[in-house]
């Protein structure tokens, strides 16, 4: 391993000397537009496989007059002593090959692929490729800041979650843990953004197909199931398996995840009032929505609002289910900024979240069929990676997990 003299520590810099490899992907992009307009960071390096020597705002017009640094080609040892944290938004495989140098010369890494979300190696291997550095897995720290940020504050390397494992974990993860829904028969239906393809040109991202178009794809082999399967197992020593069915939707950016769930036998006596947790030590109002369901002409506010006050057949009111759940995510939540627990009968749209770090959830309780509707929404390459990247920075450093990340989203 090539290994530097230079030890930087946190305490040696003001602001967080940064680099980011991977800069002109779209993901790269978001977080140099972070990492400039943060107030306790600097952007010292950008690297690219493609685009090396070339200033950031010849390749994104959009960055003029803001951005004009350099990209380089990626050489960690150039780095040494130049910064204090990289983040990795490289394809899989390539993050494991620098993660370890990084690491060694006291540089703090933050790895946008899958590499390191893993804890256990077959797991990954099963899904990606042979693993060239399996013994910083152990290290590694599952970067859902939510849910994770005790260990987060004391990591060297994060393992930056998938967008949809984001969009489903955060809202699921306390619902199983505190034993209100059933953990199995999970179902996630998810839609993503063209954006989650990433920037590089392909068929199935091309204008004309996708314009128009609404459709699945992996049904049954997306990567993000053996992540998201891992995390819930963890977190509640079970072997849990989901149901997940991606969708590409005809927009840049943004997603919505619908989860669908039973609720246990017992719904009625979890109210959530006496739960004692730290959801930091596991281990590992939005308007309406533009569908005014009040003038539906199919009577959806009573056929949904008003069932809460519906007794089911096995005596458990739909009131006391929305209850138990609404006081379990206030009480993981409520003191997380980015994650917006929605006033009842309101659901999430991702025009809300466009542009921002924010997770937005609203749910539904059924009471005929004994289900919890779940609606999640971030910005898939804000919430859903560099937001999120940046959010675990500012933990790793010290700093509110705030800065830099106040982000408030356009009317339109």
């Amino acid at each position: 391993m090539i290994k530097s003299d230079s030890k930087p520590t946190n305490s040696e810099h003001k602001t967080i000397r940064t680099a980011i490899a991977g800069a002109t992907g779209y993901t790269g992009a978001e977080l140099v537009k972070l990492i400039v307009g943060h107030p306790k960071a600097e952007l010292a390096a950008v690297t690219s496989r493609s685009y090396g020597g070339q200033s950031l705002d010849n390749i994104f017009p959009s960055m003029r007059n803001i951005v004009n640094i350099k990209c380089e080609d990626m050489k960690p040892e150039s780095l040494f002593g130049r910064i204090d944290c990289i983040f990795l938004a490289l394809p899989h495989k390539i993050s494991m090959q620098y993660a370890p140098v990084f690491l060694e010369n006291n540089i703090k890494v933050i790895d946008l692929s899958a590499d390191f979300r893993f804890k256990n190696l077959s797991a990954y291997e099963d899904t990606y490729q042979k693993h060239s550095a399996p013994k910083l897995l152990e290290q590694a720290v599952y970067g859902l800041s939510e849910i994770y940020k005790d260990d987060i504050k004391k990591a060297n390397l994060i393992g930056n979650p998938g967008c949809y494992p984001t969009s489903f974990l955060l809202p699921v993860v306390p619902l199983v843990r505190e034993g209100v829904i059933k953990k199995h028969g999970i179902i996630s239906d998810s839609k993503s953004g063209v954006s989650g393809a990433g920037r590089s040109a392909s068929l199935t991202s091309h204008y004309c197909e996708v314009t128009e178009s609404f459709k699945p794809y992996k049904i049954g082999a997306h990567r993000h199931v053996p992540e998201m399967e891992e995390i819930l197992s963890a977190q509640t020593g079970e072997n849990i398996n989901i149901t997940f069915v991606p969708h590409l939707l005809p927009m840049s950016r943004g997603m919505l995840t619908t989860i669908y769930a039973e609720l246990s036998d017992n719904i009625g006596h979890k109210t959530g009032h006496n739960i004692e947790h730290d959801s930091d030590n596991t281990g590992h109002d939005s308007d309406n929505t533009g569908h005014d369901s009040d003038n539906t002409g199919h009577d959806g506010y009573n056929t949904g609002h008003n069932s809460d006050n519906a007794e089911d057949k096995d005596g458990h009111s739909g009131h006391k289910g929305y209850e138990a759940i609404l006081n379990i995510l206030k009480q993981y939540y409520d003191n997380h900024f980015f994650v917006r627990i929605l006033p009842q009968g309101k659901f999430p749209d991702t025009a809300h979240v466009r542009g921002t770090n924010f997770c937005d959830i609203g749910f539904w309780v059924d009471d005929k069929s004994r289900r919890v509707i779940i609606v999640c929404a971030i910005d898939n390459i804000l919430k859903g990676a560099a937001g999120q990247a940046v959010q675990n920075m500012n933990l790793m450093f010290g700093m509110d997990e705030k800065t830099g990340l106040e982000l408030i989203p356009g009317a339109i």
